[in-house]
């Protein structure tokens, strides 16, 4: 509201709001009053430089929480850096008002036009035409839980299923608002008991369904472009050594032969689609291999992967040793088992093969 008070086009709220709250019934026309009056309110030169940072600081953790529901709910475990999370969440704050505020401007143009009037007077057309008016604010719902869908996860979301979650959550979020205007009409019991504050306890109510229907597009769009997510079960994954193994040289040998040509560096959804492994397996083995500085992540959006040596220095042997010991740590170690001769001589026998069958090999020997 600050935004847009800045931009002069602060005027435009109210019906807005009263649209957003008509399922409140009378309600929302007071909730719309305190707030339009708390937006004339504001003065940027009294807010202060304390005050502005402040400002910043609550909106930023706000889009940093729903960034993270998002995250868990396509299972993405890497967030956006620091500089890339205040220039995408200013963008977010900034464009995104004026955006949908220009959208409902064009709309009230559009229908105050006499070429509108013109076809809303010819019978054969008028009523579609009429229909499709009607439409235009459930049309600008879905728009806006799509353009959430797509901008928020730290994940390429493609736009047909940012879409087909943003039309489950405007189907959803018109429904509701017919049953909590149900709701509201039947709730004279909760005036009497809560006076004044009834109002802003089912303001509160409103706000909480909304945050769930916004959750509940996200999942279906989730699914609809990774079916793998619709497993209930706890998302542990795991790998067999020899899986880990072969993923690790796999992705080394992605990575740098696109490097040596001179290509487009690979993201994690790109590897995981050309290995045909989950997003989420390839992103451990990712994760052990950047542990090492044998792979680096760059800045972009999405990440992409390059070496994180001269590959004629990496040895394949360390790539293969990075994933053997990826679970161990400080806590559980091989070093801490009760040492046995015979036991001890296998494994070492082990250890000389895989160090002699990869001897001198590099990986650019691989590529």
């Amino acid at each position: 509201f600050s935004v847009l008070k800045g931009f002069g086009v602060h005027n435009q709220i109210e019906p807005v709001l009263l649209n957003l709250l008509e399922p409140m019934g009378d309600k929302s026309i007071e909730i719309t009053d305190k707030i339009i009056s708390f937006v004339d309110n504001t003065r940027a030169g009294v807010l202060g430089s304390v005050g502005l940072a402040f400002l910043l600081y609550t909106v930023i953790s706000l889009l940093q929480k729903i960034e993270k529901a998002f995250n868990y709910t396509w299972r993405v475990t890497h967030h956006r850096s620091i500089t890339r999370r205040f220039s995408d969440y200013l963008s977010i704050i900034i464009i995104g008002p004026v955006l949908l505020f220009s959208a409902l401007g064009v709309t009230a143009s559009l229908s105050s036009t006499t070429l509108y009037q013109q076809f809303v007077e010819i019978e054969a057309i008028g009523t579609l035409v009429k229909q499709f008016a009607r439409l235009i604010p459930y049309m600008l719902v879905i728009s806006a839980f799509t353009f959430m869908y797509m901008l928020v996860p730290n994940i390429r979301v493609r736009f047909r299923s940012a879409l087909t979650g943003g039309i489950v959550a405007g189907v959803l979020w018109e429904s509701t608002s017919w049953a909590f205007a149900a709701f509201v009409v039947n709730s004279a019991n909760y005036t009497a008991i809560y006076s004044a504050f009834a109002s802003m306890i089912i303001f509160f109510i409103w706000i909480y369904m909304n945050w769930l229907i916004l959750l509940i597009g996200c999942s279906i769009a989730a699914y609809h472009q990774l079916p793998s997510l619709r497993n209930l079960e706890p998302s542990i994954i795991r790998l067999s050594n020899r899986m880990r193994e072969v993923m690790a040289l796999m992705i080394m040998r992605l990575v740098t032969l696109n490097y040596h040509k001179h290509n487009e560096a690979w993201s994690l959804d790109a590897l995981a689609s050309e290995i045909n492994i989950t997003p989420e397996a390839c992103e451990l083995i990712i994760q052990r291999l950047q542990s090492s500085r044998l792979l680096v992540a760059t800045s972009d959006s999405p990440t992409r992967y390059l070496p994180g040596y001269d590959p004629a220095t990496i040895s394949l042997s360390d790539i293969i040793n990075t994933v053997r010991i990826a679970e161990e740590n400080d806590g559980l170690a091989i070093e801490q088992l009760h040492s046995n001769t015979k036991v001890d001589e296998v494994h070492a026998g082990i250890s000389r093969a895989i160090e002699s069958s990869l001897e001198g090999k590099s990986l650019l020997d691989l590529i």
